[in-house]
């Protein structure tokens, strides 16, 4: 099988890439693609492991579903690309960061400075169909998902998990919480922001956790002005497969 994700993250997940489970998601991605509008492109499905090779990874910000609105999500998670109007989750997420660690607000939500920096910004499923929220759960992607989380913690380097919401928080069976860290709240949607995201200062949290454990902290700060930085056209899976 030819690599599609291009850093050490490869031999971690290929075993799971030849499963059964795997093969029907391949195929049932393939259909999706030629079928609807997918978020995000298919040359982007696994930005978030690209970005943040797995012997990198210092932190994991879990989320969901991408986001499916059109030209929102591009591969890591609460993540958008430059010129792409604020999603509110991002919004609070900013007004957390202003309020723990003095976050400078900044117009876009490209958040690749923190990937660069060992933050791993991965959803739990990788795909949806555009409008349709959730589409695409339950298909296969969640399994791999698993299999990287259970993998980092498996790890001898400590990872801190930041687990937003409830479903990001039932992850935490998949991590060995004696060796690694977790941070665990409320989701920064407007829906439940109010009920345990603000003021539960992640950031800084995370850093005091790297700190003890001897890593340099993030800086959470971004650029005010960015542009995408983008290698060029990746390997999509299912051309992978096929050669």
């Amino acid at each position: 099988m030819k690599p599609f994700i291009h850093n050490d993250w490869w031999p971690v997940l290929e075993p799971e890439f030849e499963q059964d489970y795997y093969q029907e998601l391949r195929k049932f991605l393939v259909e999706e693609y030629q079928n609807y509008r997918i978020d995000p492109d298919m040359y982007h499905i696994f930005t978030a492991f690209d970005w943040t090779p797995f012997s990198q990874v210092k932190v994991v910000i879990l989320g969901q579903d991408p986001y499916h609105n059109p030209g929102q999500a591009h591969g890591c998670s609460f993540s958008v690309l430059p010129g792409t109007k604020l999603p509110p989750s991002l919004v609070n997420i900013y007004k957390e960061l202003q309020s723990d660690v003095g976050f400078q607000p900044v117009q876009h939500g490209y958040l690749k400075r923190w990937a660069d920096q060992g933050v791993l910004l991965l959803n739990s499923v990788l795909t949806v169909r555009d409008g349709a929220a959730f589409s695409h759960q339950g298909k296969g992607w969640e399994r791999l998902t698993d299999a990287a989380i259970a993998k980092l913690s498996e790890r001898p380097e400590p990872v801190v998990f930041i687990l937003w919401g409830r479903a990001a928080r039932s992850k935490i069976k998949l991590i060995d919480t004696q060796t690694n860290i977790v941070l665990q709240s409320a989701h920064p949607s407007p829906l439940s922001a109010h009920r345990g995201f603000f003021g539960s200062k992640p950031f800084s949290k995370t850093n005091i956790a790297l700190t003890s454990l001897g890593e340099t902290p993030i800086d959470w700060q971004l650029p005010e002005h960015v542009s995408v930085d983008d290698a060029g056209p990746q390997t999509t899976p299912a051309q992978s497969e096929e050669n």
